[in-house]
């Protein structure tokens, strides 16, 4: 089993040259179909015909057509067997959400608030992927450039159904990992023997060899999950993630929140 349907977001900010390519190395390695999808940063739900917001799709048009061009001529250098672009007047936000249930995966960068392309946006595009998604979502660091993306994959374990789905979603890169290491932090209260065990057994039938490290403090806000991924030396973090929507506005627990902001590693969630 292998990703074949990758989404991934296309713009002109900073990092999306390293987005865009690890998305069609990934997709050309799967042999899956790449969708490059830029959007006009409008909300579908905005009121249509408004002439300010016609004058601001008319304005950034050029900008989302060079991008698609790049995305183009990307997917084509890296060999993806199949790709297509799409513009869609939506959110990016909003739209990849939407696209997303469509794919096997989401592939997004972590919100650089030094990017001049982040005043367009509406609110951080992960968290808003993460929590809207039906799909996992892999979240790219803007501050740190890894040449290999799951060669060494620290998964963390609580046993709850986001974790769940996230390593469902993670299975194709945990397969082809040269070390799956399951953090297991305390206290651990899901049902089972020892903490982990019973997941990397069933990994193991999965073909995924692992290791289970037991870690005797509790996962606080995430700063132990981080520094964790460093003694790992880990270029990937599976894990679940937890939110909830208020108002219009994003709210995530503690963990969540705390890597999406501070993460220097690629984080693949599931919510």
């Amino acid at each position: 089993m292998c990703y074949k349907t990758i989404v991934v977001h296309v713009d002109h900010s900073l990092h999306a040259e390293a987005r865009m390519r690890y998305a069609a190395q990934l997709a050309a390695r799967c042999g899956a179909h790449l969708i490059g999808s830029a959007f006009s940063g409008i909300s579908r739900y905005a009121e249509a015909g408004s002439t300010m917001l016609l004058a601001q799709q008319h304005e950034r048009r050029g900008e989302r057509d060079t991008a698609l061009a790049r995305f183009d001529a990307i997917a084509a250098a890296e060999g993806v067997v199949s790709h297509e672009r799409r513009h869609a007047d939506d959110d990016p936000a909003g739209g990849l959400a939407l696209q997303g249930r469509y794919a096997d995966l989401v592939i997004v960068s972590q919100t650089d608030l030094d990017d001049p392309a982040a005043a367009h946006l509406a609110g951080p595009v992960p968290a808003q992927v993460v929590q809207d998604s039906a799909r996992p979502v892999l979240v790219l660091p803007h501050a740190r450039r890894h040449e290999t993306i799951g060669g060494r994959i620290m998964l963390a374990w609580d046993g709850s159904a986001p974790a769940t789905r996230a390593v469902a979603g993670a299975l194709p890169l945990l397969r082809d990992a040269g070390l799956v290491a399951i953090v297991v932090f305390q206290p651990f209260d899901a049902a089972g023997r020892e903490p982990g065990t019973d997941l990397a057994l069933y990994l193991a039938r999965q073909d995924v060899l692992c290791e289970v490290h037991v870690e005797p403090s509790a996962i606080g806000d995430g700063a132990a999950l981080l520094t964790c991924a460093d003694c790992l030396d880990a270029d990937l973090i599976v894990m679940g993630a937890y939110g909830r929507p208020r108002l219009r506005e994003l709210v995530l627990g503690g963990v969540t929140e705390t890597l999406l902001a501070r993460m220097t590693v690629p984080v693949l969630m599931a919510h």
